[in-house]
């Protein structure tokens, strides 16, 4: 008889676990932006789609968005992992592509993207780039904002070694930094080098979230310093972990919910 309450308690939370799949968290974040700046920037800032375990369908997801003022659209990483997922994931290209920007798509890989082979990740990365999103990886782009510059800095994924900060910030000098890239555990690497705000994702907000993130030790200092997502701080610059929206190992998620982002950076203290 206890077996039998035990499974059905655990299949109330697995049920519980994988509807929180699909309860997405749209977050708006103001961030004052004091140097270089002018005007407001609004950036849409999505992480970790992972195409093999995903709730939010691509109409869900143009239909949450449709109606909001973007500048520009931040993916930093962790898309897929199964060649056979890239057709899934340009479908949700090309609904974020529906949707107006004023300045358009830029993006960095994560350790996950990196597990497909070689020709199936440069399959991946090209059908990216024919569909005109800007993809970074150890580079920048400048772009013109309300008369302003601002260098969009892509570095590529910290936890797979194939980050190199240096390269990606050649050129690097007049203007504001907005860096996108996927492990946080960069920012601790980053003293050197201004950014006014870092973009990233890679913990799931703990995913199955204990009271503490120990399951995620493995995966740096940060979790083991309690700080797996939301807007933090280090050497007084601001950087932000998204919860993703997507899961890995099993579509469940625990204490945490996929999330949804848009970062207003406007001018002030």
């Amino acid at each position: 008889m206890l077996w039998i309450i035990l499974l059905s308690v655990l299949s109330l939370i697995l049920f519980y676990a994988y509807q929180n799949t699909k309860q997405v968290v749209f977050t708006r974040i103001t961030l004052p932006i004091k140097k270089a700046w002018n005007g407001d920037l609004k950036v849409l800032h999505l992480s970790d789609l992972h195409m093999e375990n995903l709730s939010v369908s691509p109409e869900k997801l143009y239909n949450d968005l449709k109606d909001e003022h973007i500048d520009l659209i931040a993916l930093t990483g962790d898309y897929l992992d199964r060649a056979r997922s890239i057709p899934k994931f340009m479908e949700y290209i090309r609904v974020l592509k529906k949707l107006p920007t004023t300045h358009g798509i830029y993006a960095v890989f994560g350790n996950h993207d990196y597990v497909l082979k070689d020709n199936d990740f440069d399959r991946m990365k090209k059908a990216m780039i024919e569909e005109g999103i800007h993809v970074l990886v150890n580079e920048n782009r400048v772009i013109e904002h309300a008369g302003k510059l601002i260098h969009i800095v892509g570095i590529d994924d910290h936890s797979t070694k194939r980050s190199d900060i240096a390269k990606a910030y050649h050129n690097v000098n007049d203007g504001a930094v907005l860096v996108l890239t996927h492990d946080p555990n960069i920012v601790l690497k980053m003293n050197d080098y201004h950014y006014d705000y870092l973009l990233s994702g890679h913990f799931h907000g703990g995913q199955i979230l204990y009271p503490k993130p120990y399951h995620l030790a493995k995966m740096g200092k940060l979790p083991r310093m309690n700080i797996i997502k939301g807007l933090h701080y280090h050497d007084k610059k601001a950087f932000y972990i998204s919860e993703g929206l997507g899961q890995t190992g099993f579509n469940i998620r625990l204490r945490s919910r996929p999330e949804i982002t848009l970062h207003t950076l406007t001018a002030g203290e």
